[in-house]
């Protein structure tokens, strides 16, 4: 209820200027000032694209790489604890087969595997908040959730898409088999189904969010920040995954600006996530179904890659061209311009 509610009059006051300012305590006599921050992490800047959310008056490149370097050994130390603990478990438990007898990519790592990316998601939204001081649920869209209506349409929509291109891909690149016992074959496909599309979401929160929004921040203005967003967020995204042939950096270079670009526009990381997630998932299930050897499947030395790679690049890319034509009209999505979004 509100204070000054004609039901619950006040003491009379003297009539105030209709076209005065109003000023804030602390400066009575000047033009009005924005209210100080006492506690708590910043709201959400107004009326701002996706990647430009941490940007302010100062571009603090030095704060964007330390959170780029933070994410990145997140990322290292994550997957060393969680392998190792899965390599300990598997001797002890006498899971590695011996030397040519089987694979050595057993389901308990691949489990370690993914949950080290998945982790990611808290990670990315803790670097922000500590570095930042903008709230972790920004990292999920412009509205500071998960837009699960713009999620379920994409997973509609470009999942047909997306398990023909990986069919065609798969029938292209003939893998290695190896044996597999039908206990691990079903290990590795709960573990795909139920971590998969979590590693896929924390390299999104992390590079699409994060990295982008960072890097994002550098720029003098939307279009400069774009720029850079995505090119940083997109090569640091290729480096990451070590590899040195020419046609998989294409694929790995291509789907991130893509990626970066639908962020952009659907000022949120769901659609990003629909594709990163069907791809992983749908790969590593065709691997399983095949019986494929996952000790060659990560094998990204020169010459691993191969032309049939621009299959994924022309979907990616077609469906980056699909939400592009979609938002043209109302541009990018911006974050509420309300009052209670004001920074302050």
């Amino acid at each position: 209820m509100h204070l000054d509610d004609d039901r619950f009059p006040s003491p009379p006051t003297p009539p105030a200027d209709p076209g005065a300012v109003r000023t804030s305590p602390t400066s009575p006599d000047g033009p009005a000032v924005p209210p100080r921050r006492s506690r708590g992490p910043w709201p959400v800047p107004p009326g701002v694209e996706y990647h430009r959310v941490l940007a302010g008056e100062k571009r603090r490149i030095g704060r964007g790489i330390l959170a780029i370097v933070l994410l990145l050994a997140g990322l290292f130390v994550f997957g060393v604890v969680l392998s190792e603990a899965a390599a300990f478990i598997d001797t002890r438990s006498a899971t590695t087969a011996p030397a040519g007898s089987g694979p050595v990519y057993t389901p308990l790592f691949h489990a370690a595997t993914l949950s080290s990316i998945a982790l990611l998601i808290p990670w990315s939204m803790a670097i922000q908040r500590w570095l930042y001081g903008v709230r972790a649920a920004s990292l999920h869209s412009v509205v500071s959730r998960f837009r699960f209506d713009v999620f379920g349409r994409a997973v509609m929509f470009i999942g047909p898409v997306w398990l023909i291109a990986s069919v065609v891909l798969s029938l292209l690149v003939p893998k290695e088999q190896a044996y597999w016992s039908s206990a691990g074959l079903a290990a590795m496909f709960v573990f795909t189904v139920l971590l998969a599309p979590l590693q896929s979401a924390g390299e999104e929160y992390g590079l699409r969010g994060l990295v982008l929004r960072v890097a994002g921040s550098w720029g003098r203005g939307p279009r400069a920040g774009l720029a850079s967003g995505v090119l940083v967020s997109s090569l640091v995204f290729m480096v990451i995954h070590l590899s040195t042939d020419p046609w998989l950096n294409l694929w790995y270079f291509t789907s991130a600006v893509s990626l970066a670009l639908i962020t952009w526009r659907t000022g949120g990381i769901e659609i990003a996530i629909v594709v990163h997630a069907l791809n992983n998932t749908f790969l590593f299930l065709f691997d399983i179904v095949m019986h494929s050897d996952f000790d060659s499947i990560f094998e990204r030395s020169a010459g691993a890659g191969s032309p049939a790679v621009l299959v994924l690049c022309a979907a990616v890319v077609a469906i980056t061209a699909v939400v592009w034509l979609r938002t043209r009209r109302t541009g990018p999505v911006l974050t509420p311009s309300g009052p209670q979004s004001v920074r302050g």
